[in-house]
């Protein structure tokens, strides 16, 4: 049994069912709906509910409206997958974050005011709004994906907070000399790192400015060209997509040199092939978090952070006159506003360019009193 109306959709029965259906078209897509009911109003309007929505331009749809947080997540995970990105332990990290707030909850019931209140909780559990930015960042990516795929019906305005938690660390070059001797010379177990697997490690992303875990370490032997003279990291692999070289100056090659050959003699001991730059017993290296932190207690800077590594860079290339440009090709910045962030002035800084002034300001005097004088002595004549 069915009422038709001509491009109004339409309300039908299925055979051996008393249930009534509604069908209608939407961008070239013929949707099938259950009432779920026995009653014809109720099916009729559904169905007009339904024609409402596409004439807004937002059709909720039954798909829409069986959307929970937990599609959302889904959705993210398959994109992260996809493209390939590397950051899935940040994400697995926010979205645990949002699921103990958002669990089993309809994405159409995750609104502006519920997300007031999520935030409102982080903050008071003590959380940096650096970290809910990302959380924040990690749901609006979720929900984008659900509205393209018509998961969901319109998009939801996410304001992030305004963050000010720019570090300013760095590392003089006798703190880490420190660090670096206070490392294991031997293991307690056999996957504990040493000073030698590590040293070249950190000191390669000490002078490069890279990022230790991503760039760093994921670093193979045919990256390095001794020949040509550069460190590399393929298009793909960086965080902004973009291939990167670094030139081997002479520290740096030394450095290199001596692990290549390093990882040559361990070839020929265990009979192996190692495609890692830096490795553990032919491994790569993973993260070695707990050894740093014991190795800058012992040399009384607890609290310094690896990622400080990156900010010395940037200052020794800003100390050494290198051009802004080509800093930031070697560092990785795409934009000056990050690498502004990392350009950070220090007192050393900051007293080379008071001496550079003072000098400048001597010569402008040193040539007015010159004008002046040669003005007075025409007079004169």
């Amino acid at each position: 049994m069915k009422n038709r109306n001509r491009g109004m959709g339409a309300v039908y029965q299925q055979p051996n069912s008393a249930l009534w259906w509604i069908r209608y078209h939407h961008r070239g897509r013929k949707y099938r709906e259950s009432s779920h009911s026995v009653n014809h109003a109720d099916a009729v309007r559904l169905l007009k509910r339904r024609l409402g929505e596409i004439s807004q331009g937002r059709l909720v749809g039954p798909d829409v409206e069986k959307t929970t947080f937990e599609v959302l997540a889904s959705m993210i995970r398959a994109d992260y997958s996809v493209n390939q990105r590397r950051s899935c332990a940040r994400l697995e990290n926010s979205l645990g974050h949002l699921s103990a707030f958002f669990a089993n909850a309809l994405a159409r019931d995750i609104t502006t005011d519920r997300i007031t209140q999520y935030i409102a909780d982080r903050l008071d559990v003590g959380a940096a709004p650096a970290s809910i930015n990302r959380e924040l960042a990690c749901l609006k990516h979720a929900l984008a994906l659900a509205v393209d795929a018509e998961k969901v019906a319109h998009r939801v305005k996410i304001k992030l907070l305004q963050e000010n938690n720019v570090r300013k660390g760095f590392f003089e070059p006798e703190q880490l000399e420190a660090i670096i001797q206070a490392l294991p010379t031997t293991r307690q177990h056999p996957r504990d790192l040493t000073r030698s697997e590590l040293e070249p490690v950190l000191r390669t992303a000490y002078l490069s400015g890279w990022r230790l875990r991503s760039e760093v370490l994921t670093r193979r032997r045919d990256h390095v060209d001794l020949q040509a003279g550069w460190l590399r990291l393929d298009p793909g692999e960086t965080k902004n997509g973009e291939g990167r070289n670094f030139p081997l100056i002479p520290e740096l090659r030394a450095i290199l040199e001596a692990q290549l050959e390093k990882t040559r003699d361990f070839e020929r001991t265990a009979g192996v092939i190692v495609p890692w730059l830096f490795h553990h017993d032919g491994k790569a290296i993973g993260s070695f978090r707990k050894t740093w932190i014991a190795a800058c207690r012992a040399v009384g800077l607890p609290g310094k952070l690896l990622h400080d590594m990156r900010r010395s860079a940037v200052r020794a290339m800003e100390r050494a006159g290198v051009s802004r440009s080509a800093a930031m090709a070697m560092v990785g910045h795409r934009t000056q506003s990050i690498y502004s962030r990392y350009a950070i002035a220090d007192s050393t800084m900051l007293q080379e360019a008071g001496e550079k002034l003072a000098v400048a300001q001597t010569e402008q005097k040193r040539h007015r009193s010159g004008i002046l004088s040669e003005l007075s002595a025409q007079r004169r004549m």
